[in-house]
């Protein structure tokens, strides 16, 4: 039997935390592509932010530090609350969260900077149990979707799985007439998301995070920055990146449709 360490217990209840890990894009169609980055997501309890400013000098939430969260980068980015945002999408779907934690999963903003292509949002009811996913989705356009998606069952052994038409165009590479299958793991010592794209002639894209759990402290936030320095700049850099090769490769352009967006 394995026995939980009082430093795990205490990292497990933390207002915020950091999962280690990495990135995975495959593509099949039309063409053959793959890449695998690593990265450092941030785990913050959105009703616990006056906490999770206070677990580390060098991180800061709603002000300026080396490593911060900002909740106007969120949500309807009007720097309003983010915990009360997630609970109106929920009431919109008959959902009731009261009693019930909202945890938020991103990149942190480092320096002063983030680019977050998807942020999950994870919505527990009175009872623990998740019962609301919010998949918020950015383009390299400065524009911002979500798709909020009820639980229909949880649980702790096997992925939560939900489907969804796409409705916001991302990527000048990927047509919009598909759809995307989630596949998600709530976080707990490890996270995994799994998203697969798929049209009428079959699956054509996946992509993957999988991280460990570590504690947020001012020793982990350091190491982070030399073992992964420059973090987000890096993630937007690789996008553009990511781009050209697919564009080198003779991969179409895809036609950005306004109404298509909505």
């Amino acid at each position: 039997m394995t026995r939980t360490t009082p430093a795990e217990t205490e990292n497990a209840t933390a207002p915020a935390a950091l999962y280690w890990g990495k990135v995975m894009h495959a593509r099949w169609r039309p063409v053959h592509h793959r890449f695998t980055y690593r990265v450092m997501s941030l785990l913050i309890d959105l009703d616990r932010l006056k906490d999770a400013d206070c677990q580390s000098r060098l991180f800061g939430v709603n002000r300026a530090a080396l490593f911060s969260f900002q909740e106007r980068d969120h949500g309807g980015r009007t720097g309003g609350g983010l915990s009360q945002y997630a609970r109106r999408l929920a009431v919109e779907r008959g959902i009731d969260l009261s009693g019930g934690r909202v945890l938020l999963l991103c990149y942190p903003k480092v320096f002063g900077y983030v680019f977050n292509p998807l942020s999950i949002y994870y919505c527990y009811g009175a009872s623990g149990n998740l019962a609301l996913l919010i998949y918020e989705v950015r383009n390299t356009f400065g524009e911002m979707h979500h798709y909020a998606l009820p639980v229909q069952e949880a649980s702790t052994e096997a992925p939560i799985r939900q489907c969804q038409a796409k409705a916001f165009y991302v990527s000048p590479f990927m047509e919009m007439e598909t759809h995307y299958r989630f596949s998600v793991s709530p976080p707990q010592q490890d996270v995994r998301v799994r998203i697969v794209q798929s049209n009428a002639q079959g699956t054509m894209f996946a992509a993957t995070f999988c991280g460990r759990r570590r504690a947020l402290t001012g020793r982990s936030l350091l190491t982070s920055l030399c073992s992964l320095p420059l973090l987000t700049f890096k993630v937007i850099a690789a996008i553009h990146w990511e781009a050209m090769r697919l564009w080198l490769k003779g991969v179409p352009f895809v036609t950005r449709l306004k109404q298509r967006e909505i």
